[in-house]
């Protein structure tokens, strides 16, 4: 069945506190989207964000970022009062997201909910933690990770770098109501994501979330696990995750990620995989896996070097990892992020997989034969004028090279009276693709002042977009007009 959605991060939805909440505006949004005839709400990862902001580099692979935690649904459950919450300042007119404002306001507010929440909330919150064995982990890293001044776990003291039971009983302890401040925040941060997609569910909106393909150094997981990845002795990486040099950097890209031992991930029937997909499953009505072309090979970079430049292709897992997951999560729809050097392995295994692929509308008038191009795409993938790593619309058109623009105009027929931006997504809505994501920035048609990330920078604007009000009216008309119009739009009951 033919159908639309529309990419817009939880941290870019307008707030009065600086950064996107699970409150009433994400349950207002799940209402434009389904007002406007959109069948599905595209999410970046969720999990708490660390130095650089980015939600791709997350220390919990099951953890959900605190900061999406509503303020005024505290208020509501009596844990914080509302001149706490109202006498901060947050920056609410602020057009991007201060994340160092949000650590230095939120935490304490927050944990301040926690220390008033455990024993008024004791019965659900023993509930959830014997429900979520991960939670107890997660604390001890965060306490921890407080505890010795936010260094990166190989840089703690030995016994707790390497876990040793004793050392980690007695930090326990020592940690314990800090510890538990970490867990009863992810009690909270569940509560609140289960009633916001139940909501979603019900108005027949679906939820799309991200799979990163890696997780960073300083990380619960590479912490607990270190046998699972590239690891000498000390715990540092021995080769590290990137992309080779390509239209985004000349340079490549330096992710910095430590590589999994692929060969140890397989004796154990890649078990941690499969436990990480059933818990985005839980999150998520479909799941995009990002980097999916590193399932058959994957960028390696020497650790220490600067750039990826130096980088070599390794093997990757193949189809060994997406049976896995399929086994994982039978009834889970998956999305393959195959964006990057394709080759005719990659796409192979991407064809295997029976997962659909993406055609990006932004890469696709760079010669006559461009798979992405409208007319050779086919039903069974998704469409997008662009992701969260590229320009918007209107910036794409204001920096392709003349050429460029004049063979898009041509192709899709762009015409003043429409607008060129409205036009792109028009050639995205027509397409054959089953389903269609647009970013929300590119309905506004903003320019470079909408765009999410850059790749390969280090920069205070990445992942801080945001929304200062939700789509009105008449836009929400014309985008559910231009749905209908191309036969996307969701059956309703006795239809």
């Amino acid at each position: 069945m033919r159908a639309s959605g529309i990419l817009l991060h939880i941290s870019s939805l307008p707030s009065p506190y600086g950064i996107g909440t699970l409150g009433r505006t994400a349950f207002d949004f799940v209402d434009f989207l389904a007002q406007a005839g959109q069948s599905y709400w595209q999410l970046l990862p969720i999990g708490p964000t660390s130095v650089g902001d980015s939600p791709y580099q997350s220390c919990s692979v099951f953890a959900g970022n605190p900061y999406f935690i509503d303020l005024d649904l505290l208020v509501q459950q009596g844990l914080l009062q509302s001149s706490e919450v109202q006498g901060a300042p947050w920056g609410a007119s602020a057009q991007r997201v201060d994340y160092a404002l949000q650590y230095r306001r939120r935490y304490p507010l927050l944990f301040r909910a926690c220390d008033r929440g455990r024993e008024k909330y004791a019965a659900e919150f023993a509930a959830f933690r014997q429900a979520h064995p991960w939670v107890a982990d997660y604390g001890l890293f965060m306490a921890l990770k407080e505890k010795f001044g936010q260094l990166p776990w190989n840089q703690w003291p030995e016994k707790a770098a390497r876990r040793e039971p004793e050392a980690l009983a007695r930090y326990g302890r020592e940690l314990k109501e800090q510890i538990e401040r970490y867990e009863f925040l992810q009690y909270l941060f569940h509560g609140q994501w289960q009633r916001l997609h139940d909501y979603a569910r019900n108005r027949g909106v679906k939820i799309i979330g991200d799979l990163p393909i890696y997780v960073p150094l300083d990380s619960v997981e590479v912490w607990m696990y270190p046998h699972l990845f590239q690891l000498d002795g000390s715990g540092a990486p021995t080769a590290v995750a990137g992309c080779p040099p390509d239209a985004f950097s000349e340079d490549g890209q330096l992710w910095g990620n430590p590589l999994y031992d692929w060969d140890e991930m397989e004796k154990t029937g890649y078990d941690w995989w499969q436990t990480r997909a059933r818990a985005a499953a839980r999150f998520f009505d479909v799941i995009r896996i990002a980097h999916f072309r590193g399932g058959e090979s994957f960028w390696g970079v020497p650790y220490g070097d600067d750039t990826a430049k130096n980088g070599r292709w390794c093997k990757g897992p193949g189809m060994g990892l997406i049976r896995a997951l399929k086994q994982a999560c039978p009834d889970t729809a998956f999305i393959a992020e195959d964006l990057g050097f394709l080759t005719p392995e990659v796409l192979a295994l991407q064809e295997a997989s029976g997962f659909p692929g993406m055609k990006v509308l932004q890469f696709a008038f760079d010669g006559d034969d461009n798979a992405y191009l409208p007319h050779r795409q086919i039903p069974h993938c998704v469409c997008y004028t662009g992701t969260h790593d590229n320009e918007t619309i209107l910036q794409w058109l204001q920096n392709a090279p003349q050429t460029t623009v004049e063979t898009v105009t041509a192709y899709l027929g762009l015409n003043d009276r429409e607008g060129a931006v409205r036009g792109v997504l028009r050639g995205g809505m027509s397409t054959v693709a089953e389903l269609f994501v647009s970013q929300m920035q590119d309905w506004l048609e903003l320019g470079q002042e909408g765009r999410m990330n850059t790749p390969g920078t280090l920069s205070e604007k990445n992942w801080s977009w945001r929304l200062s009000a939700l789509p009105d009216k008449a836009l929400t008309a014309q985008i559910a007009a231009m749905t209908g119009l191309y036969g996307r739009l969701p059956r309703r009951e006795g239809t």
